[in-house]
């Protein structure tokens, strides 16, 4: 049987996993309701966290998919896929057009010299504009420097969530076979006959973790056939080599693992037995074998540290509180997270390095949920040195909103240090492309939102190190501190909603030290949140007035890492989210002030 590898790729939310959802049905390897996202954060967040592969057989011909993430913070998992496949589906939005991670993950495929499909999907959006939208996918192409083959690309418009595909827009169709026909015409053969008759090679992309096999590799056969039981010899790229024995093999039929005896060139499998396996490694019968080119992972850049809870409210909520646990956690996590550095050198606070606020906001909400306490500082950008001078992560930022508020946002940005580099006008909306460095951005979302009143769409790629861009003052509002520990009332809080923003309910236990809200003024400020109202059994008109509560602004992990200040900790438990002064008490406070 024919063996054809290729991966979805796109920008977050232009509907990769919706398409690869309706290849599975229509193939029948997965029923009505079946889908790629299987996470339960993926699911409640509508987002690609992990890649994940799926196979569908057509015409005698086995296609292996790899579903990729759109989001820039998990551009680690795209990255790797893009070396194991032979061709590329490159998913647009024929409304949005392409944005900073179809660039992103284009330029990467071109480099690697695969030849990408198109796929103009939402062609029945009401502002859709197809060809618009494949006139600034070959602009993006030329811009990136392909060659006169890849930039020749075939072109299928889509509708995925009803699972329809044409070859021109005036076509009739009432399913994705002509997509289907396009990648057999246009994607190589994985597996030629030659390969076949090699020692078997193989390279892990990816890794799985399963309670009873241990670590699992997901790998590309190269050449050859791999047996179960056959002893094998890991290379690193370097050249050093040890032995292992392969004990389970698995192939892919729709999104179920199916026991496999042998893997032949071609396919995508994974494969248990090899404990201390790692991406980009060679694994191989022949022990002569040179090994295969490494992957190359993208550095992380923004970092934080996680501490073991210790507030007055430690170990309510928790299973797991100990740091020798919350080390055991990131181990496992180090598994499989390859774009997460952890750093546990430094005592009981371990330094977790990611690739954005997200990649480790998606860490921390699995933790908790699976039962950990802890709390982590503020996140901060990660400095290289070069040639003795200083450098710092970069984004490209590209917004659109419509144009009344495009003012506010240049304003915001401009104080964070972006430039602008772009403004294109469209009927309804603009477009603003800035570049500036990660630390403006840290932060600045939840602004965003409030100052596009929800309207504006923003995404963002890191563009690479650049030098440091001088100061930014990130915070405006200081922190309102509670004096003492008890329950908060309404009462209370009525009179301090005038001082800024609360994050707190009435009823919320609070203790001393933690943070119940910002000032707007910006200076830090110590309240009582927990003074009830004095009563005299004298009536007066004042006394009856009716208490009126802003709805609080409550504190997600996401919002919390955003609004921490350098002097702060967010507190994570399994069902509350608190942010809280290193020191708590004044005294404490006033000490490290010295």
């Amino acid at each position: 049987m024919d063996i054809r590898n290729i991966a979805i790729i796109a920008h977050v939310d232009h509907g990769k996993t919706t398409l690869t959802d309706a290849l599975l049905r229509q193939t029948g390897v997965a029923e009505e309701g079946v889908s790629m996202d299987s996470n339960t954060l993926e699911k409640e967040r509508g987002i690609t966290i992990y890649s994940k592969n799926a196979a569908v057989f057509y015409k005698d011909t086995k296609i292996n998919i790899v579903d990729t993430p759109g989001h820039a913070d998990f551009g680690s998992e795209v990255e790797r896929v893009l070396r194991s496949i032979d061709s590329v589906l490159l998913v647009v939005d024929a409304q949005e057009g392409p944005m900073p991670q179809t660039r992103f993950v284009l330029k990467k495929s071109l480099e690697l010299g695969l030849k990408p499909i198109v796929v103009i999907n939402k062609i029945d959006k009401p502002a859709a504009d197809p060809d618009q939208c494949e006139e600034s996918v070959l602009e993006l192409f030329l811009e990136l420097g392909a060659n006169d083959a890849q930039a020749d690309f075939p072109v299928v418009y889509a509708i995925g969530k009803q699972g329809i595909a044409k070859m021109k827009l005036t076509d009739e169709s009432s399913d994705l076979t002509p997509l289907l026909d396009t990648i057999l015409a246009h994607v190589p053969v994985a597996s030629t006959e030659g390969a076949l008759n090699h020692l078997a090679k193989l390279q892990p992309f990816n890794l799985g973790y399963d309670n009873f096999l241990g670590r699992l590799a997901i790998v590309r056969a190269y050449e050859g056939v791999l047996k179960t039981g056959d002893t094998v010899f890991v290379k690193k790229p370097t050249g050093e080599t040890r032995t292992g024995k392969i004990t389970k093999m698995f192939t892919f039929k729709g999104l179920q693992k199916i026991d496999a005896t042998e893997v032949q060139a071609g396919d995508i499998a994974m494969i248990a037995g090899l404990p201390d396996i790692f991406i980009g490694e060679t694994i191989t019968t022949d022990e002569s074998a040179a090994p295969l080119p490494a992957i190359a992972i993208d550095e992380p850049t923004i970092t934080l540290n996680f501490l073991v809870n210790n507030s007055p409210f430690a170990g309510r909520e928790g299973k797991f509180v100990t740091s020798r646990q919350i080390r055991e956690r990131l181990e496992r996590e180090l598994e499989i997270n390859v774009g997460l550095k952890v750093d546990f050198d430094s005592g009981e606070t371990y330094k977790v390095s990611g690739r954005g606020e997200l990649h480790i906001a998606i860490l921390l909400e699995n933790m908790r949920r699976e039962g950990y306490e802890m709390q982590v500082s503020q996140p901060q950008v990660i400095f290289h040195e070069e040639g003795g001078e200083k450098l710092e992560p970069f984004e490209e930022v590209i917004i659109d909103t419509p144009s009344t508020y495009q003012g506010a946002i240049i304003e915001r940005l401009g104080t964070r240090k972006f430039v602008m580099k772009d403004l294109k006008v469209h009927e309804a909306s603009v477009r603003l492309i800035f570049e500036g460095p990660t630390r403006g951005l840290l932060g600045y979302r939840n602004q965003f939102v409030l100052d596009t009143k929800g309207e504006g769409i923003m995404s963002s790629r890191v563009v690479g190190f650049k030098p440091y861009a001088g100061e930014i003052k990130r915070r405006q509002v200081g922190s309102m501190i509670s004096m003492a520990s008890g329950k908060a009332l309404g009462f209370s809080l009525w009179n301090l909603q005038d001082r800024g923003v609360l994050y707190i309910n009435p009823a919320v236990e609070v203790y001393e030290g933690m943070v119940i809200g910002n000032t707007s003024k910006g200076e830090e400020m110590t309240v009582n949140p927990t003074k009830g109202k004095q009563l005299t059994n004298m009536r007066s008109k004042s006394s009856d007035e009716a208490l009126t509560l802003v709805p609080p602004f409550e504190l997600t992990i996401e919002r919390g890492l955003e609004v921490i200040a350098e002097d702060e900790y967010l507190e994570i438990t399994p069902s509350s989210v608190r942010l809280r002064k290193q020191g708590l008490t004044e005294i404490d406070r006033t000490r490290s002030k010295r």
